[in-house]
C-alpha cells in the first residue's frame, strides 16, 4: 500500500507544513484574549453591581471586593501600566472593608461618615455620564444613520417649445368671453347690424405687428353675444386669410394674437 500523506496543518507561500518547525517562536504578547472589555476600575465595579442587581446605596464591600480580585486574577500576564488604576481600586476597596470592620466610636460628639459614601457618589456619577453617553450614541449620526442627498445638475439648457394654438383653445377662451358677455343685459331700441367685414378691419387696426395682444381683449363683452360672435368669426376669418398669428406659452395658458408683418 502507498503511504498516506499526513494532513497539512498549514501552507505558507503554497508550500504545506505537516509538523510545527522547532525554531518557530511565538512572542507571549502574539494572543491576547479579553473576557470582557471594561473602560477603567470604576466601569468594572458598576458592571459587577449591576450583573447583581444590588443596590448602590448598600454595597456589600466583602462580596464586591472578592469578585473584584478575582476578576484581576484573569489576566495570565499583568502589565503594569494597564492595571494600575485597577489595583488602586482594589486597595480602596480593602481600605473600605477595614473601616467597615473597626469598631465605631460610641461618643454622640463624633459624627462619623459611611466609609462607602464617597464610593457610592463617583459610582452614580460614573452611572450618568455612562447613561448620557448611551443616549448621545443613540441619536442620529451623519454618515452612519443619515447621508446627505446631493445631485449634479444636468449639463446643458432646457427649451421650452410652446404648444400650438388649436381649435379646442380657441373655443375655450371663446367660452370665457360668452360667460363674461353673458353678465352685459341691456335692452336695445334699435337693432344694430354687424358686418364681419368691418370687424376684420376694426380687429387689424387693433393689432400691430411686431407685439401681441390678448386675444380676448378683441372683444367688446358690452355688444353682447351677437357683437362677441362677430368678432370671433372676424378673427377666423383672418385666420384662414394668414393675416393672423396665434401664440401660447404653455398648455391651458392665456392665448395671444399678434398681426402677421
Amino acid at each position: 500500500m502507498d503511504a498516506v500523506d499526513p494532513p497539512a496543518i498549514a501552507r505558507v507561500g503554497g508550500q504545506p507544513f505537516t509538523r510545527i518547525p522547532p525554531d518557530l517562536y511565538i512572542p507571549p504578547d502574539a494572543l491576547e484574549v479579553f473576557l470582557e472589555a471594561f473602560e477603567g476600575p470604576l466601569d468594572l465595579l458598576l458592571y459587577l453591581i449591576q450583573r447583581q442587581n444590588l443596590n448602590i446605596l448598600d454595597i456589600p464591600v466583602a462580596a464586591i471586593t472578592r469578585q473584584y480580585m478575582d476578576y484581576l486574577a484573569l489576566m495570565q500576564e499583568l502589565r503594569l501600566e494597564l492595571a494600575a488604576e485597577y489595583l488602586v481600586m482594589a486597595a480602596w476597596l480593602a481600605e473600605i472593608k477595614s473601616r467597615l470592620l473597626l469598631p465605631r466610636s460610641t461618643s454622640a460628639e463624633v459624627d462619623e461618615l459611611d466609609p462607602r459614601a464617597e464610593l457610592v457618589r463617583r459610582l452614580q456619577e460614573y452611572e450618568r455620564f455612562q447613561q448620557a453617553a448611551r443616549a448621545l450614541d443613540a441619536l442620529p449620526r451623519l454618515e452612519r444613520d443619515c447621508f446627505l442627498a446631493s445631485a449634479e445638475r444636468p449639463q446643458g439648457d432646457i427649451v421650452c417649445t410652446p404648444p400650438p394654438v388649436n381649435l379646442a383653445d380657441l373655443l375655450e377662451a371663446l367660452r370665457e368671453v360668452m360667460t363674461r358677455a353673458e353678465l352685459f343685459s341691456r335692452h336695445p331700441i334699435q337693432r344694430e347690424l354687424l358686418s364681419v367685414r368691418e370687424r376684420m378691419s376694426h380687429v387689424l387696426e387693433q393689432l400691430e405687428a411686431l407685439r401681441f395682444t390678448a386675444f380676448t381683449a378683441l372683444f367688446r363683452p358690452e355688444e353682447g353675444r351677437m357683437g362677441v360672435v362677430v368678432t370671433f368669426l372676424a378673427v377666423l376669418e383672418l385666420l384662414r386669410e394668414a393675416l393672423l398669428e396665434l401664440v401660447q406659452s404653455e398648455p391651458f395658458a392665456p392665448i395671444h394674437v399678434r398681426r402677421r408683418g
